[in-house]
């Protein structure tokens, strides 16, 4: 369902994968059913082939995943958040335009 690209994160690599990466990393949270989501899929997988290298990009599925959305109060999906050092740094909720996500990135970068 992801692009080569875009990373598949779950409650067994999201320490490791995303709250211990070197790098920055902007992860989506989405569901199957959710069509904002869907709609945004093909943005973040052309961001995560122009970031390769620079920035970790990836999903987590809320509906196979549901501790991961809760630890971090993801409440709407999509909601793209940035992880720096462990943390949530900064997010996005709803659909949004390439855009504002390139800014985000940009920004933690």
């Amino acid at each position: 369902m992801a692009g080569a690209n875009v990373k598949t994160f779950t409650t067994e690599n999201f320490e490791s994968d995303v709250l211990k990466s070197e790098k920055a990393v902007l992860v989506d949270f989405w569901a199957p059913w959710c069509s904002p989501c869907r709609m945004v899929a093909p943005i973040v997988e052309e961001l995560a082939d122009e970031y390769v290298g620079r920035i970790v990009i990836g999903k987590v599925n809320v509906d196979e995943n549901g501790p991961i959305a809760g630890q971090y109060g993801v409440m709407s999906i999509p909601t793209l958040g940035i992880f720096k050092g462990g943390k949530m740094v900064d997010k996005i909720v709803g659909f949004r335009g390439k855009a504002d996500l390139v800014k985000m990135l940009d920004a933690q970068i």
